[in-house]
């Protein structure tokens, strides 16, 4: 891999990073940059997958109060994310290439309409919180961010924003933590067990870490629900971007 290589991945991990956060579309700049560079799609996967855990270390740096003041319920979210990460980890380095990816565009179009449709949904309930059906999703989110991940923030936002009483703000925050979580575990076990593009993977981290630190400053500028059809625009471009190159 040459330097001009290295450095178009700086490049892209920085705009990966601030998109990620923002949308939760990080792996629509990273994945196809990597590829670009020469990687096969498995490796290009699993390299993505950790140089990525430093958006969520940049976005914690730049966000660490409204983390914390979730409380107590910031515990078992934590734990279930790990855990979804630890098993789409393991189903990517086991399953038949190609097995899951088959449904991600409509999973990621299913999620972008939830979005568009989140305050309506919210009233039908009452405006209440389902917490036990939040942990069952954020679980499968988790699983799908620790197996493929392109989407899942997206994914991510519908859950909160219509399982829990958390602002677009707030869940957006914890979408980069939650999901980072998943990202390391992975990441972790990609590191023993899976082609890990090591140079690839250390350039593209400091331009993501870069890239999270930024986006909490640009998302707390942005009108909430301006910030929640952005998102659900650039869903619905990413699931037919998928569907079109599946």
């Amino acid at each position: 891999m040459t330097l001009l290589d290295l450095g178009f991945l700086v490049l892209a991990g920085y705009f990966a990073g601030l998109v990620g956060f923002v949308t939760g579309l990080a792996s629509i700049v990273s994945y196809p940059a990597l590829l670009a560079v020469g990687l096969s799609p498995v490796a290009a996967n699993v390299t993505n997958t950790v140089a990525l855990v430093a958006v969520g270390v940049g976005a914690l740096a730049n966000s660490t109060r409204e983390v914390a003041a979730t409380g107590p319920r910031l515990v078992p979210w934590a734990v279930v994310s790990a855990a979804g990460g630890v098993v789409g980890a393991v189903l990517l380095l086991v399953a038949p290439e190609g097995s899951f990816e088959a449904v991600v565009p409509f999973l990621v179009a299913f999620a972008a309409l939830a979005l568009l449709v989140q305050p309506r949904i919210r009233r039908l309930a009452g405006g209440g919180e389902l917490p036990r059906s939040f942990l069952v999703v954020l679980f499968a989110v988790a699983v799908y961010g620790g197996y493929f991940g392109a989407g899942a923030g997206v994914i991510f936002l519908a859950a909160m924003l219509i399982f829990t009483s958390e602002t677009v703000w707030r869940a957006t925050v914890l979408k980069s933590f939650l999901l980072g979580i998943a990202n390391l575990v992975a990441a972790l076990g990609f590191a023993l067990f899976g082609p890990v593009h090591w140079a690839a993977a250390g350039a593209m981290a400091v331009g993501a870490l870069a890239g999270g630190w930024s986006g909490p400053p640009l998302v707390r500028r942005v009108p909430p629900t301006l910030l929640r059809w952005v998102i659900a625009a650039a869903g619905f471009g990413l699931a037919a971007w998928l569907w079109l190159s599946s």
